[in-house]
């Protein structure tokens, strides 16, 4: 099942549940000491959960330039597919693509853009239209 960020009527596909659950979960393993939401909370708990409304976008933008900044200086080997069971390992394990040179560019979409920039696209577009955000399965 595909998942997304809804901002209605927009929807912005990302890819799979497992893929996106692994950003979230690298996120709080790598950035947040396996405490998750502990630095992040609007992303990682609001947004991850229930959604957020427009005047909480700005918020995430700022938690989100830091959390791009810090995986732009982790190698892509770093990632972590599933913070409940660090034994799992991305389906197509350590094949990447050769572009691919930090944790910051190793989220890429389904349709080939950059999960962080689908992530500040999203909330600009919440922020325009003034609809809440929130994480969907298609």
């Amino acid at each position: 099942m595909a998942v997304g960020l809804f901002t209605a009527p927009i929807f912005h596909a990302i890819g799979t549940g497992d893929f996106l659950h692994s950003f979230f979960s690298t996120i709080a393993y790598r950035l947040e000491g396996s405490k998750w939401g502990s630095r992040f909370p609007v992303l990682m708990n609001e947004l991850f959960i229930d959604g957020i409304a427009p005047a909480q976008c700005e918020a995430v933008l700022q938690e989100l330039a830091v959390i791009k900044k810090e995986l732009s200086a982790m190698p892509p080997d770093q990632v972590v597919w599933d913070i409940d069971d660090l034994s799992k390992q991305p389906p197509w394990g350590t094949n990447i693509a050769s572009t691919i040179n930090n944790l910051a560019d190793y989220f890429v979409t389904s349709d080939g853009k950059k999960l962080i920039a689908v992530f500040e696209t999203a909330l600009d577009t919440s922020i325009r239209i003034q609809k809440p955000l929130i994480i969907r399965s298609i």
